[in-house]
This record gives C-alpha cells, sequence and structure tokens, in this order.
C-alpha cells in the first residue's frame, strides 16, 4: 500500500498556499517534508487527513480516494499526530488512548478484551503503562504528545501523518517521539522543522518553498548548504557527523537587518 498525492492544490481565502504538489510515500516508508514556516506543509497535511478541501488534485491511500472516502472509514488505515493537543474537559490516559479502536467499532459497541490488548500494547509502546489512570490533563506536554502517538497506534493504522508534532518539546521528547514511530515499521508522512532530525529518522525529504516542491530525495543528497540556502534563505555548512554518520548542519550567523543596524 502507497500513499500519493497528485498535484495538490489547496487555497486559503483565495489564494492557493499549496500549489500542484505531488508526492509518494511508499509502505513502510519514513517520509518528511520540511520548509519555513507558513510555506504550506501543514496546509498539505491537512488536505490528506480531511481538515481541508484540496482546490484541486487526487490523494489516493492505496486504492482508497481518500477526498471520497469517509472520515470514519479512512481512520481504519490513516493515524493522525498533530502538534497541538489541549483539551477543554478531562480523561484518563487509557480512556484517551482507547478512542483509538472507535473507528473499528459499531456505534455505542463497548471495549472488548481484543480492544484493551490493543491499548495495553500501544501504551507500552510509548512507555506510558504507569500512566494508564492519570489525568490527561495533568501530563506535560510531551507526555500529551505521547498519549495521543499511542492513540493512534491504537488504531492499528498503515500510514500515519505527524503534523510537526515534536513542535515545541524539548530535545528528549522529539527523540523519544520520533524514534517510536521509527519503530513502528510503517509510512510515515511528517513535516519536521529540526533539519538533523529530519536526516537522522527520514528515509525522503520533500523541501517546500512558497507552497511548490522545491527538490526531493534521500535526506543525504537533498540537504545541500545550496538547497537550504534557497529554501529557508541561511547560510550553513554540512558535513557528516562523525558518531551516527548522518548529517550535521552548522547555522552560520546572520547579517543584521538594515533597519537594526540604527538602534
Amino acid at each position: 500500500m502507497e500513499l500519493n498525492a497528485d498535484c495538490v492544490s489547496v487555497a486559503l481565502s483565495g489564494v492557493d498556499v499549496v500549489k500542484k504538489i505531488s508526492l509518494q510515500v511508499k509502505n513502510k516508508q519514513f517520509v518528511g517534508l520540511i520548509g519555513p514556516n507558513g510555506c504550506g506543509k501543514s496546509t498539505l497535511l491537512k488536505s490528506i487527513y480531511k481538515i481541508l478541501k484540496p482546490r484541486e488534485g487526487r490523494i489516493l491511500l492505496g486504492e482508497q480516494d481518500v477526498l471520497k472516502s469517509s472520515v470514519r472509514s479512512l481512520s481504519k488505515t490513516l493515524g493522525v499526530v498533530g502538534q497541538f493537543n489541549e483539551l477543554g474537559f478531562d480523561f484518563t490516559v487509557r480512556e484517551m488512548v482507547s478512542m483509538g479502536r472507535t473507528p473499528h467499532k459499531r456505534f455505542m459497541e463497548a471495549d472488548n478484551a481484543e480492544d484493551e490488548r490493543i491499548v495495553r500494547d500501544a501504551l507500552d509502546k510509548v512507555d506510558l503503562t504507569a500512566y494508564a489512570d492519570r489525568s490527561y490533563l495533568t501530563l506535560s506536554g510531551g507526555e500529551k504528545q505521547r498519549v495521543i502517538l499511542a492513540r493512534a497506534i491504537a488504531q492499528q493504522p498503515k500510514f500515519l501523518i505527524l503534523d510537526e508534532p515534536t513542535n515545541h518539546l524539548d530535545m528528549k521528547y522529539q527523540l523519544q517521539i520520533l524514534s517510536i514511530v521509527k519503530s513502528l515499521n510503517i509510512g510515515v508522512l511528517a513535516a519536521l522543522h529540526d533539519l538533523s532530525m529530519a536526516s537522522m529518522y527520514c528515509d525522503v525529504l520533500y523541501a517546500v518553498k512558497h507552497g511548490e516542491v522545491a527538490g526531493f530525495g534521500p535526506p543525504k543528497k537533498l540537504l545541500t548548504k545550496s538547497l537550504i540556502k534557497e529554501v529557508y534563505d541561511v547560510d550553513c555548512e554540512v558535513y557528516p557527523n562523525p558518531i551516527t554518520g548522518d548529517l550535521a548542519i552548522a547555522y552560520l550567523p546572520a547579517a543584521p537587518h538594515p533597519c537594526s543596524e540604527a538602534v
């Protein structure tokens, strides 16, 4: 099974912020979207998981036409982890994760022994078994994000979308979340900000600038200092990490903005 977006355009307030983007996520492949704030990464992802409707284009998950499918049927094969997961009311951690079983159940159907096993396994995978009876609202940001990931795992999806899942998290939780996702061995499409982490975890990267694909390929081929300059307008040096062998990026100080020189 593959996830394919073909010439997808998304308009907000009458302006295209995603412009004819095509991409592919193969089975068990970890694909990253990179690019500056406002370039269209999250807007593209929201069109794939049906928060926004594309102006044009086609999105296929295997043979399933995403744009013609119900959210319920799509949720059986596609999980989503977003960046903002605050609630105005409370549940226990176990209750939150159990919600991942909803797409597989009839209306008002109670959880059975198999559902309970799947929820326990999901909590164990994100190392939150001891937190099962804790209030979700009492958790830290990183812990909440692991709960949302466990909920997605409990869906047993074939593909997972990560909409900037590590945004606002400290280094420890960023590494935890991405390591857990990588271990799932399913197709992943993730919007990521940290280029070094994207290089560590992703098989393929798509660089997005002004709503268009500026380049794509394996991280070690795509992430050159010229590409980073083109997409982010920053100067840097790219070199192999002497410990991991992945790419490391050293950013160079920016010149002062002309307006700041007079201050």
